[in-house]
């Protein structure tokens, strides 16, 4: 009938759904006025409008409103005429490239956090793992460091501890703030076309204004990041990688690993898979997600698989994390978005692959 169970819900998504879109029309303009004013200060504020830029955008990383600062600072922000092209060049990324001595500015502070602070962190967190587990902690963690030292990819470094400790992740959104506050008070500019890497810190090193000076600056930045992270994991009892207790640490169950395995064509009495890493850790995300049945769609961003589901509740996070995910995080009943890092399109071939079968 039209008021069974699932009905119901469906007729209740859409007028909550009418309703969302009635009040946001409403209260937008505020919200909107809101963010202009916010940006206006930024622009305005010299160096401290650049530390709250990079404060605020480490703060917005986990609901991916950072872009919303993001897109006007560096793509609106500002014009400045080429004098190659005679193209008129606007936001922070934009002017930096078409030589504008002044821009940089919202780009700068993130090269010593990105190349330094957090593989630093990382490292902290290696420090201060168990011994019995700090070795599988440094294979880890040091993929995650390499990646935000080279790329400026922060995301599974980031999601590593945001969760489990957010004073740590609100510590780090401060240091964010005030690399960009003393980078641009010492007169430092330089830019990225993807991120604050080392990569992209090499190429575009000819471009930038004391840009040699971003070096000594990571590493007394690198020197903070490991004395409060050791510090504080220590201090706290954080349970971050390799910290882990044990009788908390998720097995797979058996039957369900085997199911996996048996679905990647090995014997349903292996207990443990053999054969390329990406099929063995797709048969554990398998499992770990609910088995195959569990799945709707998938699909993948740079770092993170994102999955439509028949029920998260019963996605298993701890044994995602043991077979090798940064992070997860379960947007609602129907959607988690798991965090795996550069190679997360590989894995979602075999996902893809497996399933499809």
């Amino acid at each position: 009938t039209l008021l069974n169970g699932r009905h119901i819900a469906l007729l209740l998504n859409v007028i909550a759904a009418l309703l969302l879109v009635a009040i946001f029309g409403l209260i937008w303009p505020t919200v909107q006025n809101g963010l202009d004013h916010i940006n206006g200060y930024i622009v305005g504020a010299g160096s401290v409008g650049a530390g709250v830029f990079g404060f605020a955008n480490r703060m917005l990383i986990p609901t991916g409103l950072h872009h919303v600062l993001n897109s006007y600072l560096w793509f609106a922000y500002g014009s400045f005429k080429d004098v190659t092209t005679g193209v008129i060049a606007n936001g922070d990324i934009n002017r930096f490239f078409a030589g504008d001595p002044t821009a940089g500015t919202f780009q700068v502070g993130f090269f010593p956090i990105m190349m330094f602070g957090l593989p630093a962190a990382a490292m902290a967190m290696v420090a201060a793992a168990k011994p019995s587990k700090r070795k599988a902690t440094f294979g880890m963690m040091l993929s995650v460091a390499l990646t935000s030292f080279l790329t400026g990819i922060t995301e599974p470094l980031e999601f590593s501890f945001m969760f489990l400790a957010y004073p740590l992740y609100v510590v780090h959104a401060i240091l964010t703030g005030i690399s960009g506050f003393v980078t641009n008070l010492l007169g430092i500019k330089m830019g990225f076309t993807f991120s604050a890497g080392a990569i992209d810190y090499a190429l575009n090193f000819g471009l930038g204004t004391k840009a040699w000076l971003l070096i000594p600056i990571g590493l007394i930045f690198a020197a903070i990041y490991f004395a409060i992270f050791y510090s504080a994991i220590l201090k706290f009892d954080i349970k971050t990688p390799g910290r882990e207790d044990d009788e908390d640490e998720a097995e797979v169950p058996n039957a369900g690993v085997q199911t996996a395995v048996a679905g990647l064509g090995a014997s349903e009495n292996d207990v443990a898979p053999t054969g390329d890493k990406y099929d063995i850790m797709a048969a554990k995300y398998i499992t770990a997600l609910g088995g195959p049945d569990n799945f709707t769609s998938i699909d993948n961003c740079t770092t993170r698989l994102r999955l439509q589901m028949k029920d998260t509740s019963i996605v298993n996070e701890q044994a995602l994390k043991k077979a090798g995910a940064r992070g997860v995080v379960k947007i609602n009943e129907t959607a988690v978005q798991v965090i795996v890092g550069t190679d997360v399109e590989f894995i979602a071939d075999k996902l893809k692959n497996e399933l499809h079968k």
